[in-house]
């Protein structure tokens, strides 16, 4: 039997690029385990595989079945719609998990944050996420928030300050 040239079930031939949704899906998992500061290894135990596999999760190289998705979300304390949040909906669109339309964003922030250089994924970013969350007075964490505001405005250039 020779193979579908239009792809049968949707399969992808290994030279091509993964799926964007599995790319996005996969991003935000590595972005929650990284806020949680979890290792893959650590990860995979807690859902019953290698860090090997996890790391092809986060890549959107293999796709995430729903009931692996489902012990994902339990593992990283998150519902499952939070692997959906952000993602482009087709026609310059995007929606987050409340249904609240977004510009345009191709793929997700998430997405964009695990291909590229971007500084949401660097670990002084995620140790200041982390530390920041840890503040339990609320009108602590809203001072804490305002400050680095104010700091961020001061210091920006003048065209690209904002509110």
């Amino acid at each position: 039997m020779s193979p579908n040239p239009a792809g049968g079930r949707g399969r992808r031939s290994k030279s091509e690029h993964p799926n964007p949704i599995d790319v996005h899906v996969g991003a935000r998992v590595r972005l929650r385990r990284t806020l949680l500061g979890m290792s893959q290894e650590k990860l995979g135990q807690a859902i019953g595989l290698t860090f090997q596999q996890v790391q092809k999760y986060e890549r959107g190289t293999n796709r995430i079945g729903a009931s692996r998705l489902h012990e994902l979300a339990r593992a990283l304390d998150v519902p499952v719609a939070f692997f959906f949040e952000e993602m482009n909906l087709g026609g310059g669109a995007s929606a987050s998990v409340d249904g609240e339309a977004k510009g345009p964003r191709g793929l997700s922030e998430a997405a964009e944050a695990f291909y590229g250089n971007e500084p949401i994924m660097r670990r002084e970013t995620l140790e200041l996420v982390r530390a920041y969350l840890r503040i339990s007075d609320p009108q602590l964490r809203r001072r804490v928030f305002e400050l680095a505001k104010a700091i961020a405005n001061a210091y920006a250039p003048t065209g690209s300050r904002s509110r």
